[in-house]
């Protein structure tokens, strides 16, 4: 079985996101970059699929420059077998990366694709269902978990009061959130046989993006915060200002 895990290189969620001088780019100069949460669950899933089957292969691929090629060595000392680069500028725009995905072998030749459900630094959650639609199979969202039966995937997808199971026929395309799946750390081991495995980097048909920012700019200073008294004396006062200046109450 192959399996193709695609990725994306995000900042830590952890850095201080500055906004470049010229006000439509993020100041990435002493920022870390990191494989972007929700795409590790989906490489973690895979592994174990892997292994739980005994045979098969995990590929992971990225659209995006040079650098990113620090993100799929990363997966590959997690245990995939070999990594391919699409090497492109990467855009806001979820279809032109969906369709660089779509137009590699890498993903069109796989029997399962899985994805973050969205990347922490644009949030879209589009990719993975316009590479569905490109590729004409089948799409479980959101999925927390999933096993092989037969020819097909059993996803979980964690809905309001329970759980919703959710089937679908090989191949097929999966989006994975945090569930059972926490991501593995890298062996020694699995450092060491990383630099021995292929990494296969090739032109991106990536296309112009149809998507253009606008502007960026910092969430407004928040207001200094207010003692308006101690103790029950301070509920009536705090009430009024909750309902004229706030307006949160009625």
């Amino acid at each position: 079985m192959k399996i193709t895990v695609c990725i994306k290189r995000v900042p830590d969620t952890e850095s201080r996101i500055r906004v470049a001088a010229d006000g439509v780019s993020v100041d990435a100069s002493g920022s870390k970059f990191v494989m972007s949460p929700y795409d590790e669950f989906a490489l973690e899933a895979a592994l174990r699929l892997r292994e739980s089957s005994g045979e098969g292969e995990v590929r992971v691929v990225s659209v995006g420059e040079a650098p990113v090629a620090e993100q799929l060595r990363a997966a590959l000392a997690m245990g995939a077998d070999s990594a391919v680069l699409l090497e492109g500028v990467p855009t806001l725009d979820g279809l032109a990366t969906a369709r660089a995905l779509a137009a590699d072998e890498v993903v069109s030749g796989a029997d399962l694709v899985l994805l973050g459900m969205k990347a922490v630094d644009g949030d879209q959650q589009q990719v993975g269902p316009m590479l569905a639609e490109l590729l004409d199979r089948p799409c479980i969202t959101v999925a927390a978990a999933f096993e092989r039966a037969q020819d097909a995937i059993v996803a979980h997808r964690e809905v309001e009061g329970g759980v919703e199971v959710v089937e679908a026929p090989l191949p097929a395309i999966v989006t994975m959130t945090k569930g059972e799946h926490e991501p593995r750390y890298p062996s020694l081991k699995g450092i060491m046989a990383a630099k021995k495995k292929p990494l296969v980097q090739r032109p991106a048909r990536l296309g112009e993006g149809r998507i253009r920012i606008r502007a960026l700019s910092n969430p407004p200073e928040r207001p200094p915060g207010r003692i308006v008294g101690q103790g029950p004396d301070a509920i009536p006062e705090l009430v009024r200002l909750l309902r004229e200046e706030a307006g949160v109450l009625s």
